[in-house]
């Protein structure tokens, strides 16, 4: 009983591993151990009974939480736009732009994965839609298989760090900071890691032209009349485009404006120019662009359009996280309808996959309140904070041993769990330690998204496997036989992707401005340089001047 009493925190966090390990549900486990040992707690005279008052207040104020009704407003936005269409045209449009150059297809995996995060939020979303189209193409035309399942998981997996990511909504729920912030900071790291996975491709592409071969002429469908690809029409309409926005951006922005704010108009303007051209070409039949160029143009735009509905009304400070899923939502049925794929079952089929997630992160989050209600009062906040502020190396050492950890957990479990059971148990040691909780979250995210991606238990993967075609069968175009796709051959192509994924989460360590660049707009006062005259400007009677003393200064007061 005394050890019982003097380890019951530790004892309560390896039960609750116990039971994650079994299997057992992660929102029963976090609550039943919490009211387990809340009971032991009283028993052993640790705790008092008044300590379960506390959680109808908790459980009504996670209810009444406003940031998290984000994540159904983006997850029904994602499930829309899965089933709209949008995924099919833009791997289509995109793997005719790049199929010419070897590696071609698995850039456009790349290219679209990313817009697809930056619209859907959603990995399963992401994942499935490319696994379905890009797959069997980059099958027939002699992808090696380890390249091909590897780049769709991993720029799938991109709905994971680039906003509007419902990890993120979480972290900065979890971390009691601003969903908009979170958006800011992770906006450079996961382009960059985008940009890391193309750079991979093409430099597999390079090293063995095999394993990733360029589309042969007769698949490409654009082609121009005087046999051109159509290409040049394309690159000067985009250069034109990009003027135009610089020079009305430049004007309507002063230098003062936030660097969200001139990107987000800047893509405004751009697209807003290269699809006035493309509708006068069209209408007009002017005939200054090429049908590559009007594709892209057409196809691009829309996803563009609804970014900026939700992350640029974002960042130039016009509506919430919140606000902006509502409004991403909106857009997505209205996309929806115009591609003419809605229908009451699309849109009964995604509110019940909404109202399953939703509830299924609510109970998660009831869960780890309940249970961290309970180890708060055992004092486990503080053994977790010897236990890591008092290693080896101070900051640094607490970032790589947190880092670690989180990669190991990662293995057993998905990033929900992480967000909900880990990062309240550490977000108050790095705060405690002066770490921007910002960049803990942007740094932890990143390497949350491993989850995704580690074998044998990363959804991405089983994802995958589930569309990846388990016998050999016949290709409907080429007429050949095509080999099936092998569980290894999956587990084997994600490993490469999760190492960049670990560079990435150096280099945020290491080049911290990566993510505190979303500081830059704020204005730092310096505490020294503020002064308060309160006196007795009014008199004795009325320190604070609104009083009709004899001594009345007019000029006194704040400064």
């Amino acid at each position: 009983m005394e050890f019982l009493i003097a380890n019951l925190a530790p004892v309560m966090f390896l039960t609750l591993v116990f039971f994650l390990l079994l299997g057992f549900p992660v929102a029963f486990a976090l609550a039943a151990n919490g009211i387990l040992y809340g009971l032991v707690g009283i028993e052993l005279g640790l705790l008092t009974p008044a300590l379960f008052q506390a959680l109808p207040q908790r459980i009504f104020g996670i209810v009444a939480n406003d940031t998290l009704l984000a994540v159904p407003f983006f997850t029904l936005m994602g499930l829309i736009l899965e089933r709209s269409g949008m995924a099919e045209d833009l791997l289509e449009t995109i793997g005719q732009l790049f199929g010419s150059i070897r590696g071609g297809l698995a850039v456009a995996v790349v290219v679209v994965g990313t817009m697809l995060a930056a619209t859907t939020g959603v990995v399963s979303a992401s994942v499935i839609s490319m696994g379905l189209i890009s797959l069997p193409i980059m099958l027939r035309y002699g992808y090696d298989r380890k390249l091909a399942t590897g780049v769709i998981a991993a720029s799938g997996t991109l709905s994971q760090i680039i906003p509007p990511s419902l990890v993120l909504i979480i972290l900065a729920d979890q971390l009691g900071r601003s969903v908009g912030d979170m958006y800011r900071g992770a906006i450079i790291p996961g382009f960059l890691l985008a940009g890391s996975y193309i750079a991979y491709v093409l430099i597999m592409a390079w090293l063995r032209p095999q394993s990733a071969p360029a589309m042969p002429p007769e698949a490409r469908d654009f082609h121009e009349p005087n046999g051109h690809s159509g290409i040049r029409s394309l690159v000067v309409l985009m250069l034109f485009s990009v003027a135009v926005s610089w020079f009305v951006s430049s004007h309507l922005n002063d230098e003062t404006s936030p660097i969200d704010e001139k990107i987000v108009i800047g893509i405004l303007i751009w697209g807003v120019t290269a699809l006035v051209i493309a509708v006068l070409n069209k209408v007009l039949r002017l005939g200054m662009l090429s049908k590559i160029a009007e594709r892209v143009t057409f196809v691009m735009i829309p996803p563009l359009a609804l970014i900026f509905l939700v992350l640029g009304t974002i960042f130039i400070g016009v509506a919430t996280p919140t606000e902006g899923g509502a409004m991403g939502a909106v857009g997505a049925l209205i996309m929806a309808l115009l591609r003419r794929r809605m229908s009451w079952s699309l849109l009964k089929q995604a509110m019940d996959t909404t109202t399953k997630l939703s509830c299924f992160v609510l109970f998660i989050l009831i869960g780890s309140t309940i249970f961290g209600l309970t180890f708060r009062a055992v004092d486990g906040d503080l053994w977790v904070e010897h236990l890591l502020i008092d290693l080896p190396g101070g900051e640094w050492g607490f970032l790589i041993v947190v880092s670690i950890m989180v990669f190991l957990l990662a293995f057993f479990l998905d990033f929900f769990e992480l967000a909900f059971i880990i990062v309240p148990l550490l977000g108050p040691v790095a705060d405690k330690m002066g770490i921007d909780l910002i960049w803990f979250g942007v740094l932890i995210a990143v390497n949350m998204q491993t989850s995704f991606m580690h074998p044998p238990f990363g959804f991405a993967l089983f994802y995958l496997r589930s569309v990846a075609p388990r016998d050999d069968y016949r290709d409907r175009i080429t007429g050949q036989m095509i080999p099936r796709v092998t569980t290894g051959q999956i587990y084997w192509g994600s490993v490469p992707f999760i190492g960049i994924q670990l560079l990435m989460v150096v280099a945020v360590m290491v080049f911290p401005g990566m993510v505190m660049h979303y500081k830059a707009e704020l204005t730092d006062v310096d505490p020294s340089t503020v002064q308060i005259d309160v006196g007795t400007a009014y008199g004795d009677d009325d320190i604070y001047g609104y009083g009709n003393g004899d001594n009345a200064d007019p000029g006194a007061g704040f400064q």
